[in-house]
């Protein structure tokens, strides 16, 4: 019986041992696991930096506009991964939480007097239909605000028509705008001169901040009332 206990013994200490080994080598794994499955991500996508959500990205809070006019706030897309964003008054008109914001083109129309946002669009540039953005951007009546944001890859369909429409509301990057360049830009239909609301990034392999499309680009301002 002496041997037997002794035997039992020596098999509960061992028993303890490996188990206390287990979970000091469960908590280094845990501490360790973060940075493994970020550099793991990483080396999926080719070691691109993954794009992140600015702080003026992560909100509506902007600057404070004369009576007069209308505030805005607009970012494009990040990569094929952070949707768009376009704010009006500081309140949200367009973006992913709203699930109204997709790949391409991203517009909304907003009516200069009163402020409010009339319809909003999102047009597929890549494998979708031109004819749509057009048709949309045919139905502007004179006077209406034009917010528009890129995503992903807003060009590959645009043809010279749309170019042109685009052009008409005060656009001048629309000319030169290419594969997956980042883009925004606010116009009108009947502004009389270009817009100085307009921002464009090109798609630059030495300088993409992510891998194959460039940085986010931000733009926020005042739109005057009554727009002429």
């Amino acid at each position: 019986m002496a041997i037997r206990s002794n035997f039992i013994g020596r098999v509960l200490k061992v028993v303890l041992v490996l188990g206390t080994a287990a979970v000091v080598l469960a908590l280094i794994l845990q501490k360790a696991s973060s940075p493994f499955k970020e550099d793991l991500r990483r080396s999926l996508s080719g070691g691109s930096e993954t794009p992140k959500k600015s702080s003026k990205a992560a909100s509506c809070s902007i600057r404070e506009c004369p009576v007069d006019s209308f505030s805005f706030f607009i970012h494009s897309g990040a990569a094929n991964i952070v949707a768009p964003k376009i704010c009006l008054q500081n309140k949200l008109v367009l973006g992913a939480v709203l699930n109204n914001a997709g790949h391409g083109i991203n517009i909304v129309l907003m009516n200069s007097k009163t402020g409010e946002v009339m319809k909003t669009g999102t047009f597929n540039m890549y494998g979708g239909d031109v004819k749509a953005l057009i048709e949309f951007l045919k139905s502007i009546e004179t006077g209406n605000v034009v917010l528009i944001a890129s995503y992903d890859e807003p060009t590959t369909q645009l043809n010279e028509e749309a170019r042109q429409l685009i052009s008409e509301l005060g656009s001048s990057s629309i000319r030169s705008l290419g594969y997956r360049d980042n883009w925004v830009f606010v116009g009108g239909k009947g502004a009389s001169a270009q817009s100085d609301f307009e921002k464009s990034m090109k798609n630059d392999g030495a300088k993409n901040k992510y891998d194959g499309w460039p940085e986010l680009i931000e733009m926020q301002g005042c739109i005057p009332r009554n727009l002429e």
